[in-house]
């Protein structure tokens, strides 16, 4: 984690929860080493992540509690985690798509650092349900058009956010996203999830976005799913997609050796972004 002295809390408290997650319990005076912060920080960080449910406090440190299946954190609480991870996501994703093509991005904090590298694709037809996203790409076009850094507008995407209800991660979702998504057709669709197992396939703990993930996967003829090794293995409340019908899964590579053998005699592509290289049988 190294020294993040000057992190905000809320980012603090996101490398906090995920360390707790990834190790299955730490101990406070690990965090206060790892962080660089004082003793009473790390209690206070540890008392507001025990009060929103995220962690159990336990005597010199805390542990883990399972979210349950219906439990949706906000946007901001899922930002400050795997970030680069997510970098890495994002890089790989960025080079499946064609300049020129249509592409729909659903919503999720992988998605929207994938955002920024397409920003780098010229001339995309963009169609999301993400506050986050959309927001991307029309900053980049004001940029542009300012006489900033920034494709000419000629070469920048055209944007296309869906209508709906918000959800905790900032996308659109509900009957006006599903009709507008339901009359469009993709070339590629780039979706993050909440879970991903071979049991449950692709799942959300929000019903709504449960059926407006669903209308992105029919409409588009090729499905991507971006999403960090922590995925694996979670599920919410309602599947949306079978692992069948994804084409490629870009993951990292913290993904275990028996979630990869799944994917040994399935359709679905594996992309492990960074993978380091070596030599295997050395």
């Amino acid at each position: 984690m190294g020294d993040n002295q000057n992190l905000l809390a809320e980012q603090r408290r996101a490398l906090i929860l995920d360390e707790v997650r990834r190790r299955g319990g730490v101990r406070v005076n690990e965090l206060t080493r790892r962080l660089s912060v004082s003793d009473m920080t790390v209690r206070r960080d540890l008392d507001a992540l025990a009060r929103q449910g995220m962690i159990e406090k336990v005597h010199g440190g805390a542990l883990p509690v399972s979210d349950p299946s219906a439990h949706e954190p906000g946007f901001e609480a899922k930002s400050g985690l795997e970030l680069s991870a997510k970098a890495e996501i994002a890089k790989a994703a960025a080079e499946l798509a064609v300049p020129g093509s249509a592409i729909a991005l659903a919503g999720g904090t992988t998605a929207y650092a994938l955002a920024q590298r397409l920003l780098e694709v010229p001339e995309l037809t963009v169609v999301t349900n993400s506050v986050r996203v959309a927001d991307v790409f029309y900053n980049a076009q004001r940029a542009a058009a300012s006489g900033g850094e920034g494709r000419p507008a000629a070469e920048a995407a055209t944007v296309v956010l869906t209508g709906g209800m918000r959800t905790p991660s900032d996308t659109l979702v509900g009957p006006v996203a599903d009709a507008a998504i339901r009359s469009l057709h993709f070339d590629l669709l780039f979706l993050g999830v909440h879970g991903i197992s071979v049991e449950a396939g692709l799942s959300t703990p929000n019903l709504a976005e449960a059926e407006t993930n669903r209308h992105f996967v029919r409409s588009a003829r090729r499905v991507v799913v971006v999403a960090d090794h922590t995925k694996w293995g979670t599920v919410g409340l309602s599947s949306f997609a079978a692992l069948d019908e994804v084409d490629v899964l870009v993951t990292d590579a913290g993904l275990s050796a028996e979630a990869r053998a799944e994917f040994a005699d399935r359709s679905t592509e594996l992309v492990v972004a960074a993978e380091p290289t070596g030599d295997a049988d050395s």
